[in-house]
């Protein structure tokens, strides 16, 4: 099974080949009991299978809850390796369904160190290749930096069986270079796995969090001209109140799928990839740029 191709006579007077690909989004609540949580987010993956998802992404952090929010915790008996628990199974699953699967967890390195990590596991069950966040934040219920280590393998892009992907965390969708470089290096889908949502009781001053999350990443879209997919979590955990509404957007950043904010649900988005050459050809936002010009970046 492969991207399904669809010639369309409609497009600039030509035919024109149409990539579409079918991606699903998996979004739950997460209980203290890991084991639970991996046999519901496996049972949650075999129903966005059965809808046609070829590409699986599930949220950030899948199998624990989001333990940043305290500032230091032993939590060193909630981390696997990479292959592990959770890529073993999920290898086992995506080999027997075709399916491509992004695991985003929580890594214990073979050198000691903890990351905020996510496997990229072909439709063959072969792992791809691992990222690793490098954004760690460091704010009220988002303590990041007392658990994790920085990414220290870069940004990859990774050859599916149905697309090319980029894969980011959370806190890099903030950031306009990581999606840059994604798009630079090939991505056709950059997948952001999150756990973002409301501090109870706070009251924000600079306006509406959800509403900027969502922006900034349609934002990259548009710029990259790449599609964006963010999956998240709901439910509420200690202070956090996550706010779900996982998403898919192409690449000019019209939002074609929502999920719900406080439910359950494996989104399930058909995506037509061959936009993507389009809005990069069409808006020259790759061909005309400047980097002679972006030296300041790298500046300390």
């Amino acid at each position: 099974m492969t991207a399904t191709e669809i010639t369309n006579p409609n497009t600039f007077g030509t035919d024109e080949k149409r990539k579409i690909v079918s991606i699903g989004l998996i979004q739950t609540t997460v209980s203290d009991d890991i084991a639970a949580n991996m046999k519901k987010t496996i049972e949650r993956i075999e129903e966005a299978s059965r809808k046609g998802a070829q590409i699986v992404c599930l949220q950030e952090l899948y199998r624990t809850k989001y333990f940043p929010q305290e500032k230091k915790q032993d939590v060193s008996k909630l981390a696997e390796t990479i292959p592990g628990e959770s890529t073993r199974a999920f290898s086992e699953l995506a080999k027997k369904k075709k399916i491509v699967i992004i695991a985003p967890l929580f890594e214990k390195s073979s050198n000691g160190k903890y990351y905020n990590s996510a496997a990229i596991i072909d439709a063959n069950g072969e792992i791809l290749g691992s990222y690793r966040k490098v954004h760690i934040p460091n704010d009220q219920f988002f303590y990041e930096k007392n658990y994790f280590e920085a990414g220290d393998q870069g940004y990859c892009v990774h050859k599916t069986q149905y697309a090319r992907v980029g894969v980011l965390i959370c806190y890099d969708q903030w950031f306009p270079e990581p999606a840059r470089i994604n798009a630079l290096k090939g991505a056709e889908i950059i997948f952001y796995p999150t756990a973002i949502g409301w501090i109870k009781g706070h009251s924000s001053s600079e306006g509406d969090w959800h509403d900027a999350w969502k922006t900034v990443q349609r934002a990259h879209a548009i710029a990259n001209g790449v599609h964006v997919a963010a999956v998240n979590r709901v439910g509420e955990e200690g202070q956090l109140k996550f706010w779900g509404g996982s998403f898919v957007c192409d690449s000019f950043g019209k939002v074609l799928k929502e999920a719900s904010d406080t439910n359950e649900e494996a989104l399930v988005v058909k995506v037509d990839l061959s936009k993507n050459k389009k809005i990069q050809e069409g808006w020259g936002f790759l061909k005309n740029r400047r980097p002679d010009t972006y030296n300041s970046l790298i500046e300390r």
